[in-house]
Formats: C-alpha cells, structure tokens, sequence
C-alpha cells in the first residue's frame, strides 16, 4: 500500500506526466479526486503537479494542450506519489523520463501508471514483480515484452507502491480507493456522492472486453456459443443443448473451449454466471435468493457454495464486505 501515513498536516505530493497523446479523461478522473477531497476535508490532504518532457504545452488526444508546471527529471522536492499518463500507444524512448523514474523508484516514491503510462513504468524496470494492468487492446504485446511483470486485465492494480489503471474512468476508481486508504472510506465515499457516482468500483473487477477481442481468431463456432451463454444467464442451456444450438458435437464444442480458453464449456458457463452475480450484489440491493434465480441457480445453498468455492466468501459476505 502506498505511503499509508504522512505527518498531521502535511500534504501528500501527486504528480503527474503528461505524455503527448494523453487522455484529458484519464487525467481528470485522476486529478479531481484529489482536488475533492481537498475541498470536502476542509484542509489540503494533497498537492498536485504536472511535469512534461520539456517546458512546451503537452497537446493530449483530443487536441487539446495543457501547460506544465515543471519539466520531469527536475528536482521537484519531495514527491510522494507520480503517475505517469500517457496514450495507449507510447511512442519515443524517453531515456530521460526512464532514468528518472528508476531514480524515484529508488527513493521509495509510489509510482503509478495511467493507460500507457504502464508500458512507461514497464520500460523504467519499476515494474518487474508487481502486478499491474493496462488498457486490454496492449495487454498481449505488453505480456510478451516485459515477462516480469504479472499482468492482470483488472480495472486498477494497486500492488503495494506500484498504482496502475486501464485509463478512462477507471483512473477515479483507483484513486478514490487510495484516498479511502489513506484517509478513510467515508470521505472516498463522500467523494463519489460529489461526482453523483453510484458506486465505487473495486479493483478485483475486470475490464469490459469485447467478446470479439476476448477469443481473438478462435472458430466463429466458439463465439457464438460464448453469446449463448451470456443471453441465457437465468435459465443454463446445458453443453448438449449448445452444441445442438450450434450444429456441432459436445466434443467438438469441448476441444475449442479447451484449445482456446483453457476451460470445459461448464465451467466457463459458472465462472460467467457467477460474475454476473457478483456485479447484481455490488450494484444492486435485490435479495441473495433473488439474485441466485436470476443468475441460474435452483436454490440458495447452491448458488452460496459455488460463489464462496470461485470468491472465497459467501453472498452475504460479499455484500457486507
């Protein structure tokens, strides 16, 4: 967890990189957070800057420029925390900006990735060991470039002082969690209110990934099977009526669950049921047993085992959790 306590009074030290590309999104869902909770805890909790590759406005996605405070590499003082935002796609090499983060790293600063900006800390060396995410379009090209690194395709990592999100909104959930971490989950939550979110998402939650791009060049037999599955979450079709759906033989449908996701067509059909539900207890406040029809399950014992055996917890548990 990253830098759990600073001294009474003093504010915490957030930068942030702006590399030219940078989602203004992205940026803002980090940024705001802070500036929130500065206003609603009546003190300043944080201080924020932003530092470019040179004293030039940086020109993000949309066009649009911002003006930096300082130059990264500069002597900033003390930083607590930098985040480094950059597009999904980082061009140049940046042999300055690497050397600097290396150098943070080694005076024990929180660093933290935003979109691109953990292919940036992935380049640095900062990375090798912890776990972290990124926008899904990278994910495989990243695997096979930096091996080191455990990656997820989570909303946000937070693996001790390494902070990583897949841009977007995402970025906000990352940094209310860490405000909760730092100053509580009231404020975080009275933060959320501010911004008229409806929940603060967790960490643990994946990315929404196209069906498309999930099963890259696998058979369109296998996708269509996926899209049964998602369309009959209430009532389970079992692996002899999806291969009749579809017009091939339940082995047939086995070897291309095995081949390309690593799982027999059951299990994968749980594993998505039970997402499903865990989604209906964070974001909803509908019954257990109300949510255990929905998603499939005769009865409630049923659905509480197979969720504690795949979370680790009961559906009550995860809802007073």
């Amino acid at each position: 967890m990253p830098q759990e306590s600073n001294p009474a009074g003093v504010p915490r030290q957030v930068g942030f990189v702006l590399l030219p590309g940078f989602s203004l999104l992205a940026q803002a869902c980090a940024l705001e957070p802070l500036h929130v909770a500065n206003l609603l805890a009546g003190e300043r909790l944080y201080t924020p800057s932003t530092f470019g590759l040179d004293e030039r406005a940086v020109k993000s996605a949309a066009d649009l420029a911002l003006s930096p405070h300082s130059v990264a590499g500069d002597d900033a003082g003390a930083l607590d925390m930098l985040f480094v935002c950059a597009p999904a796609a980082v061009a140049g090499e940046h042999a300055a900006l690497l050397a600097w983060l290396s150098r943070l790293a080694g005076r024990g600063v929180a660093l933290g990735g935003i979109a691109g900006g953990t292919e940036v800390l992935a380049r640095a060396g900062v990375l090798d060991g912890y776990r972290a995410t990124l926008p899904w379009q990278s994910a495989e090209s990243f695997v096979q470039a930096h091996p080191a690194v455990r990656v997820s395709q989570q909303l946000f990592e937070i693996d001790r002082d390494r902070l990583t999100c897949g841009g977007g909104t995402a970025s906000m959930d990352m940094m209310m969690t860490l405000i909760a971490q730092h100053h509580g989950q009231p404020l975080a939550e009275r933060i959320s209110e501010h911004f008229v979110c409806e929940r603060i998402r967790m960490g643990d939650e994946p990315q929404h990934v196209p069906l498309r791009s999930r099963l890259g060049h696998a058979p369109q037999s296998l996708t269509d099977a996926v899209t049964l599955m998602e369309s009959n979450v209430e009532e389970p079709l079992t692996t002899h009526e999806l291969s009749t759906h579809l017009g091939i033989s339940r082995r047939q449908l086995e070897r291309l669950f095995k081949k390309y996701l690593q799982a027999v067509p059951s299990r994968y059909y749980l594993d998505l049921r039970l997402q499903q539900a865990r989604k209906l207890l964070r974001e909803t406040d509908q019954a257990v047993g109300d949510i255990a029809l929905q998603t499939g399950f005769s009865s409630g014992a049923h659905f509480s085992t197979a969720y504690r055996n795949h979370f680790g917890m009961t559906p009550r548990e995860e809802r007073l959790g």
